[in-house]
């Protein structure tokens, strides 16, 4: 029988990249994985040509040059920059906040203008807490952007994505929104973006590479889940609570689930992400595949696309887990959790499952890179 150095439970991209530095450590190394597919939720299933996003949109970004320097030792990433546009009621504004939509709100031109329209709008709505601080997310939003702002693409949207009314939200959901008093689409601030060439599959496969590797294997009931016998060590990127059999309880998730269709048409919406943040809708928001990878008369010389709507729902057993639900209950007892967790002997918990904690990408793979791997 062979033993490895390490076992990996998970191949999304915690483990892969640690699969990945364990071997050019020259350790072995054994990756196992539920699913029936490498990836997590980074895996992309090819439809007319077209790379989907199967478990949700997935933009790389990162101010990290050790970070976007590794992806791209791996794959060579695009150019990709993430302009999302939001569609309330057939109005189109552009996201994040900036002049462009502030100008499609209210009809200003300059940054003066727009910063006194949300300066306006904000001090009637600290006048309306008559001193006191916001108790729920719906008073903290209208004193960070104002009525219209929080009306139009806050409101509606956030309660699609938590399924509960923003006055029964916590206010430090949305502590800080970010306001651009430029003319700028770009959703995020970080240098480096993109989507790796040829889809996420390819940065998943050179990871792997070389790496012993088993799909359709469940942890929990296979032989591996007594691991010593097989492994030195174990890493687990599993849900934190079931790793511990839900001995202090179960954490609670908000999931997602996908409607996705092939168009007969080139071009669907015209934009990689489209959000619909009002209730007459009950997606979130439409993806379109095909805009993270083709661009200009690419578009058009793929003749169909493809499209997902998402929709955000609570988590039932059976279903996918992808969002922490951030309340005083499920951090008090996911840190309970963590306690536990640091007293497993030889066992590295990592990535969103494995720690409770939503991560972007580029973070779960810089804390792999941080990793001594000896």
């Amino acid at each position: 029988m062979m033993r490895y150095n390490y076992l990996i439970v998970g191949s999304g991209l915690y483990g892969a990249t640690f699969a990945y530095r364990a071997k050019q450590a020259g350790k072995k190394v054994l990756v196992i994985d539920k699913r029936p597919q490498f990836g997590g939720n980074v895996y992309c299933e090819n439809i007319e040509g077209i790379n989907v996003h199967k478990y949700g949109a997935h933009i790389f970004h990162t101010n990290n040059r050790d970070v976007w320097n590794f992806v791209n030792s791996i794959v060579e990433f695009n150019r990709y920059i993430n302009c999302p546009v939001a569609n309330y009621k057939g109005e189109l504004y552009n996201l994040p906040f900036n002049m462009n939509t502030f100008y499609q709100m209210w009809g200003v031109t300059t940054p003066k203008e727009a910063q006194s329209k949300i300066d306006e709008q904000k001090a009637e709505a600290v006048a309306a807490l008559d001193g006191r601080e916001p108790q729920n997310l719906e008073e903290q939003a209208l004193t960070l952007v104002g009525k219209d702002i929080f009306e139009k693409l806050i409101k509606e949207y956030t309660e699609k994505q938590w399924g509960r009314n923003c006055k029964e939200l916590p206010s430090f959901i949305i502590k800080r929104l970010p306001v651009r008093m430029m003319f700028d689409n770009n959703y995020f601030n970080d240098k480096y973006q993109g989507i790796p060439v040829g889809g996420y599959n390819k940065l998943i496969e050179g990871l792997l590479e070389g790496i012993d590797c088993k799909t359709g294997v469940d942890f929990f009931h296979s032989e591996y889940q007594n691991w010593r016998k097989y492994a030195d060590r174990l890493v687990y990127t599993g849900a934190l609570d079931e790793y511990f059999d839900y001995k202090l309880g179960k954490l609670d998730w908000r999931t997602v689930s996908f409607k996705t269709r092939v168009e007969d048409i080139p071009n669907y919406q015209g934009n990689a992400v489209v959000n619909y943040p009002s209730h007459n809708k009950p997606y979130t928001r439409i993806i379109e595949h095909k805009h993270f990878e083709m661009f200009g008369k690419e578009v058009y010389d793929c003749p169909k696309t493809v499209v997902s709507e998402e929709y955000s729902t609570e988590y039932e057993e059976g279903m996918e887990p992808y969002y922490p639900v951030n309340d005083d209950r499920n951090n008090a007892l996911a840190e309970e959790y963590r306690k536990l967790a640091e007293k497993e002997e030889d066992v590295i918990f990592g990535g969103r499952l494995g720690l409770y904690k939503y991560f972007d990408m580029a973070p779960v793979i810089e804390q792999v890179l941080k990793l001594s791997i000896i």
